[in-house]
C-alpha cells in the first residue's frame, strides 16, 4: 500500500510580504493575482471584521515561506491603500452597527493597528539587535499606539466599562496590552519548542537504529567474514539476520504468548535455525489479546501452534526441500495454518497408523481441541498440511471446540 500524497501547505510570504504575507501566500498557493485576494479580505473586513479575524488566524497558523523577493513599489502602494480602505470600512461598519461612540471604535482601531505593527516587525526581524534603529522605533511606535488606545478605552467616561472599578480596569488593560504585544513571542517560542522536540525524537530514532545495527547486523557480518568458507552456515546466518531485521522494521513486536501470529513466526524461526531449512512465513489476521486470556482459547491455539511445529519439523527432516512455506490466516469463523513444501512427498495411504508424528502430534492434537487436519501429498511433488480450528461467527468470540470435521481449501 502506497502512502497518500502529501498536501502542499499554505505558506505566508516572507520577503514579499507587505503586512503579514497572508494574502500573498494564499495567492501563490491558488495561483491567482494577489490583488484579488486582498480585495476579498477588504470586503470581509467590512462584514463585522470577519476579514480581520480570518487574516489574523491565517497569520498565526500558516508557517513562513522561504521567498526572498521584495514586492514592487507599485504593489506595496496598492496594498497599503487597500489596508486603509479596509480600516475605514471596518470603522464605519462598527459605527453603523453599534451604539458605541466613534471615539471608542477609533481607539480600538488604533490598538489593533499598533498590535499589527509590532507583530509584523517581530515576525520579520525577531527580537534582536540586528533589526536596527528603524525596527526598534517601529516597535516602540506600535507599543505606544496599543497603550494609548487602551488608555482611551479604559478612561473614556461614555463606554460600557465606565462603571467598573478603576483599579480593576487598569489591571485588566495592562494584562491585555502585554498579552497583545507578546503574542508573536509566545508563538515563536511554541514553534521553537516543537522544532526542538521533533529534532530530539529524530535523534533518538537515529540512536536506536544505530544501536540495533551494531548489535545485530554488524555482528552477523563479522561472523560471516569468519565463516566465509562454510556456505551453509553463511546462508543460515544471513537468513536469520534477514528475518530479525524484517521483524524489527515491519513485524509485530507482540510476544509469543500474546499473539498467534507471533507464535507461528517464532516456531518457524526455531525450526529454521535448528534444521537449516529456509521457512517463509505469512500471517493474515490475528487473535485479540483479550481472547488469549481465556484458558480454553489459549490451550486450543497452543495445540494449533504445536501441530504446525510438528508439520514443519517433518518437512525439514523428511521432505528434502530447501524451502518450506507457512501460511496462517485468522477470520471470524476459522483459524487456518497451511504448511507446504515442494520436496519428495509421500503416499499418505501407505503411512502406518502408528506413526507418532502424524497420528498423535498432529491429527490427534487437533482433534482434541475440535479442529481438523488435511494432509495432501504426492510423491515427487511435495506435501501440504492444512490445520483448521473453527471459531464462533461473531467478531472476537471464542473458538468453538467441537469435533466436526470441515473441508479446508488447499494452500497454493
Amino acid at each position: 500500500m502506497t502512502d497518500p500524497p502529501r498536501l502542499d501547505r499554505v505558506r505566508r510570504r516572507n520577503g514579499g510580504k507587505v503586512l503579514g504575507g497572508v494574502c500573498g501566500g494564499i495567492a501563490d498557493h491558488l495561483g491567482v493575482d494577489v490583488f484579488r485576494v486582498r480585495v476579498v479580505f477588504v470586503v470581509l473586513a467590512a462584514l463585522a471584521g470577519a476579514g480581520v479575524a480570518a487574516y489574523g488566524l491565517l497569520w498565526f497558523f500558516c508557517p513562513t515561506g522561504t521567498d526572498v523577493e521584495r514586492p514592487a513599489p507599485r504593489e506595496r502602494r496598492q496594498a497599503q491603500g487597500l489596508m486603509v480602505i479596509g480600516v475605514v470600512a471596518l470603522l464605519l461598519n462598527g459605527i453603523a452597527a453599534s451604539s458605541a461612540p466613534a471615539s471608542t471604535l477609533l481607539a480600538l482601531v488604533v490598538v489593533l493597528g499598533g498590535a499589527a505593527l509590532v507583530w509584523r516587525e517581530v515576525d520579520v526581524t525577531g527580537v534582536s539587535a540586528r533589526g536596527g534603529v528603524v525596527t526598534w522605533l517601529r516597535l516602540a511606535a506600535g507599543a505606544f499606539l496599543v497603550v494609548g488606545g487602551l488608555v482611551v478605552l479604559v478612561a473614556a467616561p461614555d463606554t460600557a466599562l465606565a462603571g467598573m472599578n478603576p483599579t480593576l480596569l487598569a489591571v485588566l488593560g495592562t494584562l491585555f496590552g502585554v498579552l497583545l504585544l507578546t503574542i508573536p513571542l509566545w508563538m515563536r517560542m511554541w514553534r521553537t519548542l516543537n522544532a526542538e522536540r521533533a529534532a530530539r525524537i529524530r535523534n533518538q530514532e537515529r540512536e536506536e537504529i544505530a544501536s540495533h545495527l551494531h548489535d545485530s547486523v554488524l555482528q552477523t557480518l563479522a561472523l560471516i567474514q569468519k565463516r566465509a568458507d562454510q556456505p551453509d552456515t553463511v546462508a543460515q546466518l544471513a537468513r536469520r539476520q534477514e528475518r530479525e531485521l524484517r521483524q524489527w522494521l515491519f513485524g509485530d513486536q507482540a510476544r509469543r504468548r500474546e499473539s498467534l501470529a507471533a507464535a507461528v513466526s517464532a516456531v518457524s524461526a526455531e525450526v529454521e535455525d535448528t534444521y537449516g531449512v529456509e521457512i517463509e512465513t505469512v500471517t493474515v489476521g490475528d487473535i485479540a489479546p483479550d481472547e488469549l486470556r481465556d484458558e480454553a482459547v489459549a490451550n486450543s491455539l497452543q495445540a494449533v501452534v504445536a501441530a504446525a511445529r510438528e508439520a514443519l519439523v517433518n518437512a525439514a527432516k523428511h521432505s528434502g526441500a530447501d524451502k518450506v512455506d507457512v501460511y496462517c490466516e485468522v477470520d471470524d469463523e476459522h483459524v487456518e495454518v497451511f504448511v507446504r513444501d515442494r520436496g519428495k512427498g509421500f503416499d499418505p495411504d501407505s503411512v502406518d497408523q502408528d506413526r507418532q508424528g502424524i497420528a498423535k502430534s498432529i491429527r490427534a492434537r487437533m482433534e482434541r481441541v475440535g479442529g481438523s487436519v488435511r494432509i495432501t501429498s504426492t510423491p515427487g511433488r511435495g506435501t501440504n498440511v492444512a490445520l483448521m480450528l473453527p471459531r464462533g461467527r461473531g467478531h472476537g468470540s471464542s473458538p468453538v471446540l467441537d469435533s466436526q470435521s470441515q473441508q479446508t481449501q488447499e494452500f497454493s
